[in-house]
């Protein structure tokens, strides 16, 4: 097909002024991605891009402390903590996905489907 560009699940993107960790969520505008590469502060301010995951697919993020999920529960991301909660925050923490295992309040991380959409 002529007008095929990429898959869509990683992207090429401009990484925040501060960088990006791999392995770490971070909000691009209204798209929650997981950076796939390192990009230190000093080479984002030099241009540099990095490759995102966003999904759809299954990754392990950061869970709000406190928090018990159930399989299936709808999840949303808290760009101010940087982690991934079920409370909406009365619609401005953006819903990511869905939790795909339960998760007890003590966990420090929780499994998440990326539905991949910007919201």
């Amino acid at each position: 097909m002529k007008n095929f560009v990429q898959d869509g699940r990683i992207l090429t993107l401009t990484p925040p002024v501060g960088g990006v960790v791999s392995g770490q969520a971070y909000q691009i505008e209204d798209l929650i991605v997981v950076a796939t590469v390192t990009v230190t502060a000093a080479e984002a301010l030099a241009g540099a891009q990095f490759e995102a995951f966003v999904g759809p697919g299954v990754v392990t993020l950061p869970k709000a402390d406190g928090e018990t999920w159930t399989e299936g529960e709808k999840v949303y991301w808290d760009d101010g903590d940087s982690v991934v909660t079920t409370d909406s925050d009365t619609g401005s923490n953006p819903l990511i996905g869905v939790a795909v295992a339960a998760a007890a309040s003590d966990d420090a991380t929780g499994t998440v489907r990326l539905d991949g959409v910007a919201r």
